[in-house]
């Protein structure tokens, strides 16, 4: 329900003798500021204005909307699909919908995917029995999908990602530290050939490394030798697997 608010006027108006239908025009020239929507009371030697404050109504996500109900499941086996994912979740819930991630330039999986349950209960319960456990040998992630970070300026890192120099020469470089940057991994790299152009995948909508990353050639020999050079060697404290993509 809407608040009311009481203004004062100032000690020049409290002597008018005013009514509150008929001075409306009055006050609006005398005070030109005063918001429009004003509801007029008069009292003896004391003037007020009630003003109508507008309801304000905070969006807050509502238990069973998909925020709440949707899950990150991380950590899977690139050969997981979306089909094998559902059966596997939906042994403790009923599953909405599922759908593994996979890059755009090299069509792989980028070894996690998103679960949309039918309520939050269901969301709950595949956190508490998956969440841990194992798939194909891998011990996956599951919980709630963070919210994207407001703050993040996502527009300097889509063109970041524009200037990324595609070519069908490159390889795909995983394991990377959360702090590898794409110009650290250019960087990287370039001490043992000439590197056209690198770039750190990241999570959908955020500013988070999504762990892996492309470097690009001009010549198979090229990749071939970062191959040679670069797989299992050390990168800001992990070991990267580096392959064709």
């Amino acid at each position: 329900m809407a608040s009311m608010s009481s203004l004062i006027l100032p000690p020049y108006l409290t002597k008018l003798s005013v009514k509150p239908q008929s001075n409306q025009h009055l006050l609006q020239f005398l005070q030109p500021n005063l918001p429009k929507n004003l509801t007029l009371s008069s009292r003896p030697r004391k003037l007020r204005l009630f003003v109508a404050a507008e309801e304000q109504t905070a969006t807050v996500a509502s238990p069973s909307s998909e925020a709440a109900r949707r899950l990150y499941v991380g950590n899977i086996p690139r050969n997981l699909k979306n089909d094998e994912l559902t059966k596997i979740v939906e042994e403790h819930g009923a599953v909405e919908k599922a759908e593994v991630m996979y890059d755009k330039y090299s069509g792989r999986s980028r070894r996690f995917a998103f679960v949309t349950m039918k309520t939050v209960e269901d969301a709950n319960a595949a956190i508490e029995k998956l969440n841990g456990t194992q798939i194909g040998g891998r011990e996956i992630k599951v919980n709630i999908t963070e919210k994207p970070l407001p703050q993040v300026d996502l527009s300097l890192l889509q063109a970041e990602d524009s200037q990324f120099v595609d070519s069908p020469h490159k390889v795909y470089v995983g394991n990377l530290a959360k702090t590898v940057t794409s110009e650290t991994l250019k960087k990287f790299f370039s001490e043992k050939g000439k590197v056209m152009s690198a770039k750190v995948s990241r999570v959908p909508g955020s500013s988070k490394s999504g762990g892996f990353g492309f470097v690009s050639f001009s010549s198979d020999e090229e990749v071939e030798a970062a191959i040679s050079s670069f797989n299992n060697a050390m990168l800001e404290g992990q070991e990267i697997r580096v392959n064709k993509a």
